[in-house]
């Protein structure tokens, strides 16, 4: 499936962009099956969990989202509210992501995940034992699509020894203007993980250990069009820039940890 040019590049890189690896009747049908899913959210009784990139302690925390790993819920952005904590928009443009088990529940993105095509790209990247932890939409809202600061999924699904990988699909264009991923390329060989998201003794979650340093200046944008899929190693270092423009930018994505490694105990 991948070319030892490709898997070369992955290996020196940390990441990398598979044009045309879906189909565009795919990813418009992926497309449709998420709207559905956004016009399906009933607004009664939901918590109205804004998700927080965690750029302090103050992330998402509550029950809604450290139970959500097999259920299928829904996280508002940040900047869908006013002051009073109303919504300034529909409720179809006010979600940042719908997770983490669609994967698990959601017979349209349960096939597309789970079948031999992804097995075998999983044992080609090098998995012995490949085990899908999570699974989301995420929407980056026209005009207020919150930013993704500089991270390393590592820190959030920490395995040992490291394993997680990315698997990140364009459902639509990501340009340089509606949020395309940045990548430090290298920086999973030389950016140690020294920092993670845990569950917090008293309930809710917090940040452990401190940011390994990296140069700012070595981002590269990797703009991509729909049908692309993009790999993501757990260790390198990316980013994506809020969304300011009048267009979506929906992708769906899941993470892939290696059955063997040991999930820790005090992850979310």
């Amino acid at each position: 499936m991948l070319s030892q040019e490709q898997l070369q590049k992955f290996d020196r890189d940390g990441f990398l962009a598979i044009p045309n690896f879906f189909t565009q009747e795919q990813a418009i049908q992926l497309k449709q099956r998420a709207d559905q899913l956004l016009q399906q959210l009933d607004l009664n009784g939901h918590p109205m969990t804004q998700f927080s990139t965690g750029e302090t302690n103050d992330h998402v925390g509550d029950d809604y989202f450290l139970t959500s790993g097999d259920k299928v819920r829904y996280f508002f952005e940040e900047g869908a509210f006013n002051d009073r904590g109303e919504l300034t928009v529909p409720k179809e443009r006010a979600i940042n992501k719908v997770g983490h088990g669609l994967h698990m529940l959601d017979p349209v993105f349960a096939g597309f995940t789970l079948n031999d095509k992804m097995a075998s790209l999983a044992h080609q990247i090098g998995f012995q034992s490949p085990r899908v932890l999570q699974s989301m939409i995420i929407c980056k809202q026209p005009s207020i699509g919150g930013k993704v600061p500089s991270h390393q999924d590592s820190s959030f699904l920490y395995t040992d020894p490291l394993s997680a990988r990315g698997f990140w699909f364009a459902l639509e264009d990501c340009t340089p203007t509606n949020g395309a991923l940045s990548f430090i390329p290298g920086s999973h060989k030389d950016v140690p993980v020294t920092k993670r998201f845990v569950r917090a003794p008293v309930g809710g979650t917090t940040f452990i250990g401190h940011d390994s340093p990296f140069d700012e200046t070595k981002y590269v944008e990797v703009p991509v069009t729909r049908g692309t899929l993009v790999l993501i190693h757990g260790s390198v270092v990316h980013r994506s820039t809020p969304n300011l423009s009048d267009v979506s930018r929906f992708i769906y994505t899941f993470h892939v940890i290696e059955g063997n490694a040991k999930y820790a105990e005090d992850n979310w």
